[in-house]
């Protein structure tokens, strides 16, 4: 036998053999980078806003009866602010610290609908501040030692004849016997709201050292209407007490005119209201929530009787200027799901989106997936979110469901194959 060489090399047969060796590799390379691209993981769909982001109601702005001297401010609950007037420095405000009072023991201590909470008993401070505050002429409501006051009673006591020793007490009750730590609360508590201007140095508001504005009260108004018994209580008009006495609420403009909160009258912080009222307009109930501080009569007197006029004026003028409008007309797209891979599907309001506020104002036109993210599929019809039209910050804004134009598909696979990142 005789061994046949190879034939000699040639740049042609290097090639064949190069790419009879790699060719099978990058094919296998291809295939697990295609099954390793369509088993990842899909990006999470996201709902995004197509349409305006905001609507300015036509027309010039409303005329408010701000007043003179003093300072006011007013908005409406999810819709806006019709402005402020004065100078916004911390000034005293009297009992209307007793509203921060308030809403810190029902946060901490909450009453369930139609039942009348904890249990308290009286104390001797309670009743020592009653004797000494009635012969000062200071708002003080009669309890005894040792006697049994609900909780609900006892708010009563504090919002309605506006009690400085049942506030005190309160404050005592819920900080095992400290006014000092309750203290503390309320200003950790207004800081936490965003009232910058605001300083609490006692529960009642009778040191004329607990100042705030105008401005910061209405964001505590705000938030302390929310709680349904604070709400409640605020709007009655009068109560029995547990001596068998009625006490009527000092804020005369509740029920008729207003909803609440609470007026606040010293001589030094002169006359104030912290107020909140309704309006019906767009199908919906819309709260006004407002403060007029540092109002006084003839004289440099403190007078309720002023600053009650000058809030039934602001109550009026921002009911009065509430107006609805539609935005938005049902089955109009106003965003897309976008499913990371450069698809993307229409969505539309399921229903007229109306407007609710006053000419000039700028309201804010949100979509957002109400948290629940969007599916990678689904039929037309689906809702995937809600639009909001308002300022972007409560309840009191207007919230319409969004659904699917159509039939949301998963990405294809040539979108899962040639993704990136």
């Amino acid at each position: 036998m005789t061994n046949t060489p190879p034939p000699p090399e040639t740049r042609v047969r290097t090639l064949v053999r190069r790419f009879k060796i790699w060719t099978p590799l990058v094919l296998l390379l291809v295939v697990v980078f295609a099954v390793a691209q369509a088993l990842r993981p899909l990006p999470e769909p996201k709902l995004t806003l197509t349409s305006a982001s905001s609507y300015t109601f036509k027309g010039g702005e409303p005329s408010i009866p701000w007043p003179d001297k003093g300072q006011a401010a007013m908005d409406v609950d999810g819709i806006g602010s019709f402005g402020k007037a004065g100078d916004q420095k911390p000034v005293p405000i009297a009992s209307i610290a007793k509203v921060m009072t308030t809403y810190l023991i029902l946060r901490d201590h909450p009453i369930k609908k139609g039942e009348n909470g904890k249990t308290l008993t009286v104390d001797a401070k309670a009743e020592q501040h009653y004797e000494k505050g009635k012969a000062e002429r200071e708002s003080v409501v009669k309890v005894s030692e040792g006697q049994k006051i609900t909780q609900y009673e006892a708010l009563q006591a504090v919002m309605l004849p506006s009690a400085n020793n049942v506030a005190r007490m309160l404050a005592r009750w819920d900080s095992n016997g400290s006014e000092d730590k309750f203290v503390a609360k309320m200003n950790k508590t207004a800081k936490e709201l965003g009232m910058k201007n605001t300083t609490y140095t006692d529960p009642s508001g009778l040191d004329k050292t607990t100042v705030s504005t105008a401005e910061d009260l209405v964001k505590l108004g705000r938030v302390a209407m929310e709680d349904p018994i604070f709400k409640e209580i605020a709007g009655q008009p009068n109560y029995k007490d547990l001596n068998g006495d009625r006490q009527d609420n000092f804020f005369g403009l509740v029920p008729t005119v207003a909803i609440g909160i609470k007026t606040g009258t010293t001589t030094a912080a002169g006359g104030n209201i912290l107020f909140a009222a309704e309006k019906k307009v767009g199908g919906k109930t819309h709260v006004i929530i407002g403060a007029a501080l540092a109002q006084f009569g003839s004289q440099g007197v403190a007078n309720i009787d002023k600053v009650t006029d000058v809030t039934k004026d602001l109550i009026a003028a921002g009911q009065d200027a509430l107006k609805a409008t539609t935005v938005v007309k049902k089955g109009q797209v106003v965003g897309e799901v976008d499913d990371g891979l450069g698809g993307t599907t229409p969505v539309v309001a399921t229903k007229d989106v109306t407007a609710v506020g006053w000419s000039g104002l700028t309201s804010k036109v949100e979509i957002d997936d109400a948290g629940k993210t969007p599916p990678h599929s689904a039929k037309a019809g689906t809702v995937v979110g809600r639009l909001t039209v308002g300022d972007g910050t409560t309840s009191g804004a207007i919230k319409v469901p969004v659904a699917l134009q159509k039939d949301l598909t998963e990405p294809g696979f040539g979108a899962k194959l040639t993704r990136i990142g």
